[in-house]
C-alpha cells in the first residue's frame, strides 16, 4: 500500500510529492501535463490502484462517493486548456474526462463491479467498444501500445477483462457477440454465449458459468481452465 503516501486525503487524489516530501504546488487534478502523469490526469489516475480496490473505495470516502465519482468521470466536460500541453491525450479518445485513448484508464469501467451498481460496467463497456473503435484503418481511438488497445476490445467483447494483470481474477462485463469459443491450452473449449444480444440488450441480468449462476461479477481463471460455458442471460 505504498500508494497511500501519495494519496492526499484532503482532496481523495493522487497527488505528487516534492523530493522534501511536501505537496506539489500549485496543483490540478485536470491537468494532463506538467502534473506528473503521462497518458492521463489525476483523475485518471486516482482509480489506478487495480490491486487493493476495497480499500481504494474507501479513501474515496465510501461506495457512494465512489459511485458518483465514477459517474463524474465519465460524464464531466475535459476542457481543452486541460489537454493543449500534451499530445499524449487528445479529444477522438476521451468520453467526458475518461481517457480511453491511453491505456492507464482501460480498467476503470470495470471498478463498478466493486460497488452495488456493476450494471453500469456494463453500460460503459457497451459504450466505450461502439464509439471508441471502428472498422477501418484509423478505427482506434489512440496508439496501440504493446497491443493494449486492441487487447481490451477482444477481452471485453468475449465479456470479461483482468483489471488487476497478475491475479486470475478477471470482471465480469457485456459482451459483444452472441457467440464466441476459445480453444484453450490444454486441449478444452471455453465458450461465451450472449444468444439475446441485440441493439437494445447490453445489460444482462445473469451470468451463469456451467449451469451455476455467477455469485458476484468476477470470473477466475481456473474456471476458464476447466472448460465449459459462460452463458449470458437478460432475464
Amino acid at each position: 500500500r505504498n500508494y497511500i503516501h501519495l494519496f492526499d486525503t484532503t482532496i481523495r487524489f493522487i497527488r505528487p510529492r516534492n523530493s522534501d516530501g511536501t505537496w506539489k504546488i500549485p496543483f490540478d487534478p485536470l491537468k494532463t501535463h506538467g502534473e506528473g502523469f503521462i497518458e492521463g490526469n489525476s483523475w485518471n489516475y486516482s482509480f489506478y490502484i487495480p490491486q487493493d480496490v476495497p480499500n481504494m473505495i474507501q479513501l474515496m470516502g465510501g461506495e457512494q462517493r465512489f459511485i458518483q465519482r465514477l459517474d463524474s468521470l465519465f460524464t464531466m466536460h475535459l476542457d481543452d486548456s486541460h489537454i493543449a500541453g500534451t499530445e499524449d491525450v487528445t479529444r477522438v479518445g476521451l468520453i467526458g474526462n475518461y481517457v480511453h485513448g491511453n491505456e492507464p484508464s482501460h480498467h476503470i469501467p470495470y471498478l463498478y463491479n466493486w460497488t452495488s451498481q456493476s450494471w453500469k460496467t456494463q453500460e460503459r463497456v457497451n459504450q466505450i467498444t461502439n464509439t471508441m473503435y471502428r472498422n477501418a484503418p484509423d478505427g482506434l481511438c489512440g496508439n496501440d501500445d504493446c497491443g493494449q488497445m486492441s487487447a481490451w476490445y477482444l477481452f471485453s467483447t468475449l465479456g470479461f477483462y483482468p483489471v488487476c494483470p497478475g491475479t486470475t481474477q478477471y470482471a465480469i462485463g457485456s459482451p459483444g457477440v452472441r457467440q464466441a469459443t476459445i480453444t484453450l491450452q490444454n486441449g478444452k473449449t471455453f465458450t461465451i454465449k450472449a444468444s439475446e444480444l441485440d441493439d437494445q440488450q447490453i445489460i444482462f441480468n445473469s451470468v451463469e458459468l456451467n449451469g451455476e449462476l455467477l455469485s458476484s461479477p468476477f470470473l477466475d481463471h481456473s474456471e476458464i481452465l476447466k472448460g465449459g460455458e459462460l452463458i449470458f442471460r437478460s432475464d
